[in-house]
């Protein structure tokens, strides 16, 4: 074969070659990022009930009063969990006003906090909101709304039905003593959500430091529950049948919110017992890509995913397989969930300490900016 043909003949190979590896490529990938979108523990109500409309950013603690489904708020500014009085409290007394995949988001947004922060890569979640969208929809963050937010959790005592529990339950002297011993409780349980409010405004922007916030956070709701639970099961221990029945009826009773929650049950428990590869796989693999350990810093990161695979394990045990009928037995599977949350969190705490003072400087930027760079790359595309 003459020299010229030759050369042309292996330059059609080699471009035939390359297209066949991009194609092989985009394939691979397309295919991970289909593995890591069901690997979530949202990936049961994935393209379900409209959860791509997620990022509308209607305050979730009056999301039921206008007559739309509740979601969770991870950060508003540099607060984790922002309405977490009113979502603890609110879906003790109207379940049904919030998301199926309430508690599922909660979970996952609970890891991206820590690696990403407020930010994540959406683009892998088929199911979520695009960065950039989520960016023009999302209120402008100002520091002094963030500052009443976080002192001012929910609406205080009035985001429960006291009046309406007196009105439609039908109370007994006796029983309206220990109502408003309830009401003290509730009152009483702001305090615990107050003194979680960041130090002069001083929001966390390490990955350690997000953790420690997250955890005072979850801690702050943890006092909350446990300062409520005793009054609320004494009070409604108190009630009849007759009047218990009516208790737990309280709130806007939608049929179709219903069937959605029970249809939504099987497959949410199926999935919490699922691989979580996109929790897990994706954020190791982030940060191995964008700070390049060296063998000691690599030994530390592989102890932060076998955490963090433990971390997972344990929200994994604690997720309910059915929605609680009664106010006390929604607000004891808060406690539990709080409870596994808190020991998630203390489980990826040292490994993720002793990983990030194993790095130099400039790694630690890149640690620390590494969720909204994503973020923004994912955007531009």
């Amino acid at each position: 074969m003459p020299r010229s043909l030759r050369a042309e003949k292996l330059k059609e190979f080699r471009a035939t070659h390359a297209n066949q590896n991009k194609s092989n490529v985009t394939t691979n990938l397309d295919r991970k990022n289909r593995d890591l979108s069901q690997g979530r523990f949202t990936s049961a109500f994935a393209n379900k009930h409209g959860h791509h409309n997620r990022g509308n950013w209607l305050s979730a603690h009056r999301a039921w009063r206008h007559h739309h489904r509740a979601f969770f708020v991870p950060w508003y500014g540099g607060v984790f969990w922002p309405y977490a009085y009113s979502d603890i409290f609110d879906y003790t007394f109207w379940p049904y006003g919030y998301d199926d995949s309430y508690w599922a988001y909660a979970y996952d947004d609970f890891f991206d906090g820590v690696f990403w922060g407020g930010y994540a890569p959406s683009d892998v979640y088929a199911y979520a909101p695009s960065s950039s969208r989520r960016s023009s929809s999302a209120p402008r963050v100002r520091r002094a709304a963030v500052a009443e937010l976080c002192k001012q959790p929910g609406t205080g005592v009035t985001a429960w039905p006291f009046a309406e529990i007196e009105s439609k339950v039908g109370l007994s002297n006796e029983q309206k003593e220990l109502l408003a011993e309830l009401r003290n409780a509730a009152t009483k349980a702001t305090g615990a959500f107050k003194a979680s409010c960041p130090a002069d405004q001083a929001f966390p922007l390490t990955p350690p430091g997000r953790l420690e916030a997250m955890m005072m956070r979850i801690d702050a709701t943890l006092q909350a529950v446990e300062i409520v639970r005793p009054p609320l099961e004494k009070f409604y221990s108190s009630l009849s049948d007759e009047q218990q029945a009516r208790f737990n009826q309280l709130g806007p009773q939608r049929q179709a919110a219903n069937e959605e929650t029970r249809e939504a049950l099987p497959d949410q428990a199926k999935a919490c017992k699922e691989a979580k590869p996109g929790l897990t796989n994706l954020p190791i693999e982030q940060i191995e890509n964008a700070l390049k350990p060296d063998k000691e810093q690599q030994a530390n990161l592989d102890r932060l995913g076998e955490s963090t695979v433990k971390a997972v394990g344990i929200l994994q045990a604690a997720c309910p397989d059915a929605t609680p009928i009664t106010p006390p037995g929604r607000l004891d599977a808060m406690q539990t969930r709080l409870k596994a949350m808190i020991a998630a969190a203390n489980t990826v705490k040292a490994p993720l300490e002793t990983f990030y003072s194993s790095l130099s400087g400039e790694q630690k930027a890149r640690f620390n900016r590494l969720g909204s760079e994503l973020a923004q790359a994912n955007a531009s595309r």
